[in-house]
């Protein structure tokens, strides 16, 4: 199975044939399906939802910019099989077309859940062979309509940075579980695009006389961590990776950005970005970042994170005290301290 994708990779991309083409989608702010018991609606998921679709309904297009996401859903994947277990059935919350689902066989698991709040994203692929029986559910990230003690073991590949009540929807994945069953999650990073985030921001402020949010704000490490230990999760860990990708110019990188499925949905957004200002933020951003070839960088944080569903026969860390050994006998320093 072949996997990896280069943590620097020159996409042979063409010059943007209309600057116009490249601005954040436009639209009026749509009621959001997030759960009534979210404290905050940041993203109009309806919007996000329909974004989707519409990339997704050209498939060859849409294909082309999935470099990224199998990257990630390969990693998620190899984590899985780091675990000495194997798992009868996988569902893959916020699925897209089935990111993971390439990377996973009989060996791993015997069927696999695919779930998506965007119809056509999640059936685009539906026409590829797949090594494990699939089945599709279309579905909200934040109502999981699953049962409690369901599942297996869940995973979601970068969509849960979406997500409006994240807390909700982990509470929601840790309920799904089977007893010590596992979560394995990724999500984009707070330093994701920092580069055009920056860029923008610069452009808008000396175009516009201020900026608005055109990337979506993101949550850090720490905060993941938090999160999953109040939903009730054991044994959470949180690493960090980062993937940078080139582009010819912060043209490709937008229209690129576009047909992921990552355009902008944030609730206070503005509607257009306007000629000039992405003159400006193109010129700025090859300034402050461009390489030596000419091109410029992205860089792409990824949080993979695991949890586990609390078990009575789950190992659990010992007592603290508990200890009958110097850890500077085992390092081999040759001190001797007493333990207490």
């Amino acid at each position: 199975m072949t996997r990896g994708l280069p943590r620097s990779l020159h996409l042979p991309r063409t010059p943007a044939p209309s600057l116009r083409a490249y601005a954040s989608v436009a639209g009026t702010p749509r009621p959001s399906a997030s759960s009534p018991a979210s404290p905050f609606i940041v993203f109009d998921r309806e919007v996000k939802r329909l974004q989707r679709n519409r990339v997704a309904s050209d498939k060859e297009r849409s294909r082309l910019t999935d470099y990224v996401k199998e990257e990630v859903a390969a990693n998620m994947v190899d984590r899985l099989l780091d675990i000495k277990r194997r798992f009868p059935t996988v569902l893959d919350i916020g699925s897209g077309p089935g990111f993971i689902s390439k990377h996973l066989d009989p060996e791993i698991t015997q069927k696999l859940i695919m779930t998506d709040s965007a119809e056509t994203m999640l059936y685009r692929d539906a026409d590829l062979e797949s090594e494990v029986p699939i089945e599709r559910i279309v579905c909200d990230e934040e109502d999981l309509p699953f049962e409690e003690n369901s599942q297996d073991a869940i995973m979601s590949c970068l969509s849960m940075h979406w997500i409006n009540d994240l807390p909700g929807t982990l509470v929601q994945i840790r309920r799904i579980l089977r007893p010590d069953g596992v979560f394995i999650g990724s999500m984009f990073g707070g330093d994701t695009l920092f580069e055009l985030r920056t860029a923008l921001q610069l452009a808008e402020i000396e175009r516009e006389g201020g900026f608005s949010p055109r990337i979506s704000p993101m949550t850090n490490s720490q905060s993941v961590t938090s999160l999953l230990n109040r939903a009730g999760f054991n044994l959470s860990t949180v690493d960090v990776d980062e993937i940078q990708i080139r582009y010819p110019s912060i043209y490709e990188l937008v229209d690129d950005l576009k047909w992921m499925g990552e355009s902008n949905a944030v609730i206070n957004r503005r509607p257009h970005l306007r000629r000039d200002t992405l003159l400006a933020a193109a010129s700025i951003y090859k300034e402050m970042h461009g390489l030596e070839d000419g091109t410029i960088p992205a860089t792409f944080q990824i949080m993979h994170m695991i949890g586990w569903k609390p078990s009575p026969n789950q190992q659990k860390p010992a007592k603290r005290g508990s200890g009958t050994m110097n850890l500077g006998d085992v390092l081999g320093d040759g001190t001797q301290k007493p333990l207490m």
